[in-house]
């Protein structure tokens, strides 16, 4: 977090010789940063009613009517994607996500039912995705059919069984984390620039439309 919070503080400074940048109306300060829980943002930009406090965000009869998704995890991260994200206006790493939307995720040793991973959010986007890797294969295989169950349930974003990824786990896997940081999106924000087609530095094209042999004889003719 801290590595991060430095790499974008100095990545404004480069880029526009400030550590504020202005997208959609707002000031964003790349200089300070916020950290919140996932429970946390939820409870803080809560908009039905009192907010509810962080032992009823790990109660799953609380969650049941409130929520669509199955599981207490999902449905913490189903409250804080209708409710909060698209607050963190200003720059804002969020942590403690849970199991269920982290597959890939080492779990924390005191709250098995979280994962050593964050996010950082900035302008209601998601700029960065960063977690400890989970490297016990046994602990693997169980998510991956916890997230073929999910996948009957009805969920098109959960993980497919990987056997080849478990296989060359089972060799043996050094501790490992790793971060993903969405340039296009950071690079919207340091310019301005609310489209994300302007930024891209190689965008999808449309299929050429096919030319008639009458059409390609005038273009040789014109040239």
């Amino acid at each position: 977090m801290d590595l991060s919070e430095e790499l974008l503080r100095q990545v404004a400074m480069d880029a526009t010789g400030s550590t504020v940048a202005e997208f959609g109306g707002h000031k964003i300060d790349f200089g300070s940063f916020r950290r919140l829980s996932l429970r946390e943002a939820v409870i803080e930009h809560w908009k039905d009613g009192e907010p509810p406090t962080l032992e009823q965000l790990k109660d799953p009869e609380w969650l049941k009517p409130r929520s669509t998704k199955g599981s207490a995890g999902e449905a913490v991260l189903d409250l804080f994607e209708r409710y909060a994200e698209a607050e963190l206006i200003q720059p804002t790493i969020v942590y403690d996500f849970p199991v269920e939307a982290s597959p890939l995720s080492k779990n924390k040793a005191e709250e098995p039912e979280l994962v050593e991973r964050f996010e950082i959010y900035i302008a209601g986007m998601e700029i960065a995705n960063a977690y400890t890797e989970l490297n016990d294969p046994l602990e693997q295989r169980r998510r991956f059919q916890m997230q073929l169950k999910m996948i009957e349930k009805g969920d098109e974003e959960a993980h497919q069984m990987d056997e080849d990824y478990l296989r060359a786990m089972c060799y043996g896997m050094p501790p490992t984390g790793g971060e993903g940081i969405g340039i296009d999106r950071l690079t919207m924000l340091l310019t301005g620039c609310d489209s994300i087609r302007d930024v891209i530095l190689f965008p999808l094209l449309r299929p050429e439309e096919p030319i008639g042999l009458a059409d390609r004889l005038k273009a040789i003719d014109g040239l």
